[in-house]
């Protein structure tokens, strides 16, 4: 059996970290992509250059994200896998509070450069009847006060996700939409700018989704039955619901 190969965006924290993990663990091949060349290297320090394969650039660098893709090794050229994780929100403000620059920030990395990277491997993916797993959120389905361009840049994810999979029919290309609610990992020290007090006040007896099962999920996606596919997976805390996305805490 030959071995298979992901492609995992954000690869450097988090859900994208998790899953190199889970899917070197399960004997796949993994491309790690993301911004923080050191914590790339740790991953192919602690797996091998034979599991994983470093690219370190900003998602939102078209050249670089091109120039990574034509320097694959040859044991990692061919894609059957593409998990879009990378992605950020910045911000909590209201809209007539927010700054327009963190906005321009989504917008360039969670649905630009998403779009981007799904384009450049299409055919790869095409050839090999591969798999796309577009990581969104349940913030592009209930808004909330601050959500504004966060949640309109999920909204894309999840809608390109149903029409890639219209225009993918007969391929044999699945393509799968996760959306999460609240998980714990680096996504609200970002947002807040490093407010670790936020952070772990958010948290607190929640009892959120980790990374690791996100992780899980991906990898039981790739791996069903080929004429199988998970168009559009919720992923919710038991302890977070829908209404007004309250947290009951204990």
């Amino acid at each position: 059996m030959s071995i298979k190969t992901a492609w995992i965006t954000g690869a450097t924290a988090g859900f994208g970290a998790a899953t190199v993990e889970r899917f070197v663990a399960g004997g796949w091949r993994v491309i790690a992509s993301g911004r923080r060349a050191e914590r790339l290297q740790g991953l192919v320090q602690a797996h091998g250059a034979d599991k994983v394969h470093a690219c370190a650039f900003d998602i939102r660098d078209e050249a670089a994200l091109r120039a990574a893709a034509d320097a694959l090794p040859p044991a990692f050229a061919g894609i059957d896998l593409l998990v879009n994780n990378a992605g950020l929100a910045l911000g909590t403000a209201p809209a007539q509070q927010a700054d327009l620059a963190q906005w321009k920030q989504m917008i360039d990395t969670n649905v630009t450069a998403l779009a981007t990277v799904t384009h450049l491997l299409l055919p790869r993916l095409i050839e090999r009847r591969g798999a796309i797993v577009n990581i969104s959120s349940i913030s592009g389905s209930y808004p909330y006060r601050g959500g504004n361009v966060y949640g309109g840049t999920k909204a894309f994810v999840t809608q390109f996700s149903q029409n890639l999979r219209v225009d993918l029919h007969g391929t044999g290309v699945r393509v799968t939409s996760i959306e999460p609610g609240m998980a714990e990992t680096e996504f609200t020290l970002v947002r807040t700018g490093g407010d670790r007090a936020a952070s772990d006040a958010l948290y607190a007896g929640a009892h959120p989704i980790t990374a690791s099962d996100i992780a899980d999920t991906i990898w039981w996606i790739a791996n069903l039955p080929p004429h199988l596919d998970i168009t559009r997976l919720e992923i919710m805390p038991v302890n977070q619901s829908a209404a007004g996305l309250q947290v009951h805490r204990g």
